[in-house]
């Protein structure tokens, strides 16, 4: 048999479980170089650039 609870858990108890659960906004910074949204402490997905230097060569636009 399964175990059951004696006592109901509070509010307050199960409240504070559930705010874990919540949804966070991505944290996104302007890139130095294109000005593109990115992610902090990551090369730039459209330039290739990186703290100012260009870490990946992309193609340029035809």
């Amino acid at each position: 048999m399964v175990p059951h609870p004696k006592r109901k858990h509070s509010q307050g108890r199960r409240d504070r479980r559930r705010s874990q659960d919540t949804l966070k906004a991505t944290n996104l910074v302007v890139c130095s170089n294109c000005g593109e949204l990115r992610l902090p402490h990551t090369v730039c997905p459209n330039c290739g650039h990186y703290k100012g230097v260009e870490v990946v060569a992309r193609e340029s636009k035809k």
